[in-house]
């Protein structure tokens, strides 16, 4: 073996301990790194830095984004990483207007809150009060001082199981439809208790049944896009659909002459 391959221990033991030195100071680092690391984060867990600074809204109409804020109790001051979700969600649902909701943690600093609402398809008037009629029929004992317009006025619905039936039509019809519809009033007589009769924001009169009212309503627009605008009248949907103008001759089960439409109140 030739002299020059020979390397002297002497000559191996400084480049071993330079080795083995930068290989603790290499460990060392990655050590004070993982420290400094959960330091930063108990910090951050500790202060203003991990508080939510927005929360978002998503889905609802009927209720304001405050009061969900608050049945959330959720502030500014509660630390993004601590909510629960699950009993934030069971806080919420608890209102009567809320289906369902969902909440969701958006880093760094944001929860979103999805709503989705039962549908009102209607308002019961009691002198100056206006109660929300959702779809399942459910009539809300928080009551509105103001008429919104977004749901049609209905009237004289004293049996609860006509009124659940009439809900599950309306929430059938198609919005378009419904947002047309100004004021539901039952009309029930000996032969037929699901008479009703609904006036319109386009100025017409619908004669129908509470039986089958969301798909025989559903020819509403096409006749009337048929008809002479300036001609205003009575649209009868019960068995076949025909138009009787308000010139013609009308019976008294045509329109009842005690009802009065106040305009101020139905107008959507």
């Amino acid at each position: 073996m030739s002299q020059k391959n020979i390397v002297s221990i002497e000559d191996r033991i400084p480049k071993l301990k330079q080795a083995r030195k930068k290989k603790a100071n290499r460990r060392l680092i990655f050590y004070l790194s993982i420290f400094f690391f959960l330091i930063a984060i108990i910090v951050y867990l500790q202060s203003p830095l991990s508080h939510i600074k927005t929360i978002n809204v998503i889905g609802n109409s009927y209720i304001a984004n405050d009061d969900i804020i608050e049945q959330s109790k959720l502030t500014t001051e509660t630390n993004i990483w601590t909510i629960n979700k699950k009993e934030i969600e069971s806080l919420i649902v608890g209102d009567p207007l809320v289906e369902s909701v969902s909440v969701e943690r958006s880093l760094p600093w944001t929860v979103n809150i999805n709503v989705s609402e039962h549908q009102i398809i209607g308002y019961l008037r009691e002198e100056t009060t206006y109660y929300p009629i959702m779809a399942n029929g459910e009539i809300l004992e928080a009551g509105q001082d103001h008429f919104r317009g977004d749901a049609p006025l209905i009237y004289g619905f004293d049996e609860k199981d006509h009124l659940d039936r009439m809900a599950m039509e309306l929430e059938e019809l198609p919005e378009n439809i419904l947002d047309i519809i100004s004021e539901i009033h039952w009309k029930p007589t000996d032969e037929n208790k699901n008479n009703i009769l609904l006036y319109m924001n386009d100025g017409y009169i619908v004669k129908g049944t509470i039986r089958d009212f969301a798909e025989k309503m559903e020819v509403y627009p096409s006749i009337v896009s048929q008809l002479d605008p300036e001609e205003k009248g009575i649209l009868h949907i019960g068995v076949g659909a025909y138009f009787k103008s308000f010139d013609e001759e009308e019976t008294d089960d045509d329109i009842d002459p005690e009802v009065e439409v106040d305009l101020e109140d139905s107008g959507h």
